[in-house]
């Protein structure tokens, strides 16, 4: 059983999609720890969302599509060290986020961030079917935002003091991980605890208001929590070449909030952040057809929160299925998979309505095993 399974589990997309569960893009693969022998892996995905809204009747009629397709990339590499220890090595784009708006009343709202992770991870069996790993990660970040004039006044004297915009340079810091797992190999079951320890950048801010100033240029100083998480996977064989996946991952999205200092001595608010943790559900099945082919289907969940929706995301959980297969030759697999995901209704603190949105994800994961 344990050799018919091999990987099934890893047929999985290795991306959320659209912002789903705050800015989350892709997770660290630390599934390559539990591969037999040496291996190296590389991970592609593009996404392409569409999220438009409805503005109230005096801000105009659609936001258009304000969110903008990405690609993102990963690699890892495993290496055992002994009968009973192990390393990996991973590199992947955890966070980003890519709003424009083109129409109506927001339209010059626009913001972006990037990241890039990297990890070493260290596992060790305890016995034949327990094992703990842990390790470093080190997070690279920068964001930039632009706010239009119309989209800007102080609380009390309604004077003209935009547009805005601030840029963050590229700022890295370290957090960590730690894990157990579970194993009985004859009947392909695992199950692991994960923890993500929350990491804080400290971001060097540019801050400009066109209305105040003359547009001059305010340094200053932004910290954002990049959020702690729990994630439990399993797995386990539920009939001859047949497995059963799924994972429930916790994140501390409530701690992201974006704010500024110039802007908030101005505006008195946040840029933006969200009001609460996210919950994402995965469950899934694998199917070898043969040799040298597997294929398998999985669904996504994460539960509405309800709420005021922030305009750089402006969905509310979601629901997504996903279908792929894998091809394995000689030391070689080749995993491709669709992900279809239908976006939740939000709507934002002017009453404009974000509805019936998707996104459609396309992955690749080559493993080189040695």
């Amino acid at each position: 059983m344990k050799l018919i399974l091999s990987g099934l589990a890893a047929l999985t997309l290795s991306t959320t999609v659209a912002s789903a569960g705050g800015i989350d893009r892709s997770a660290l693969p630390t599934s390559i720890l539990f591969e037999p022998g040496s291996t190296a892996r590389l991970t592609f995905s593009s996404v392409t969302p569409n999220v438009s809204g409805a503005y109230a009747p005096a801000l105009g009629a659609s936001t258009k599509n304000m969110a903008q397709s990405y690609v993102s990339l990963g690699f890892a590499v495993k290496m055992d060290l002994s009968d009973r220890m192990s390393v990996a090595l991973m590199a992947n784009q955890p966070y980003g986020a890519d709003a424009k708006y083109t129409g109506g009343f927001y339209t010059g709202l626009e913001a972006h961030w990037t990241s890039t992770q990297l990890a070493a991870v260290l596992k060790f069996d305890v016995t034949d079917g327990v094992s703990v790993f842990g390790g470093l990660r080190y997070v690279e970040s920068r964001a930039n935002i632009s706010i239009p004039v119309q989209m800007l006044s102080p609380p009390v004297t309604p004077i003209v003091v935009g547009p805005y915009t601030a840029d963050a340079a590229k700022d890295g810091q370290t957090g960590y991980l730690i894990g157990a797992a579970y194993e009985i190999p004859d009947i392909a079951l695992r199950g692991s605890l994960t923890y993500q320890s929350a990491i804080t950048h400290s971001f060097a801010t540019a801050e400009s208001f066109g209305g105040l100033g003359g547009g001059a240029t305010v340094n200053g100083t932004t910290e954002i929590i990049l959020p702690q998480s729990i994630t439990l996977d399993s797995q386990s064989g539920i009939a001859a070449n047949t497995l059963l996946f799924g994972s429930v991952k916790w994140s501390e999205w409530s701690k992201w909030h974006v704010r500024p200092t110039s802007y908030d001595t101005v505006i008195n608010d946040e840029v933006t952040g969200f009001d609460n943790d996210v919950i994402t559900y995965q469950l899934g099945v694998g199917r070898k057809i043969n040799d040298t082919l597997s294929v398998f289907a999985r669904l996504g969940y994460e539960k509405p929160t309800g709420g005021e929706a922030s305009r750089l995301s402006p969905t509310d959980g979601m629901t997504s299925i996903g279908l792929g297969g894998s091809w394995t030759q000689d030391n070689i697999k080749i995993t491709g998979g669709l992900e279809y995901v239908m976006l939740g209704d939000a709507v934002d603190g002017s009453g404009t309505q974000f509805s019936d949105n998707t996104a459609m994800g396309v992955g690749l994961t080559v493993d080189f095993m040695f």
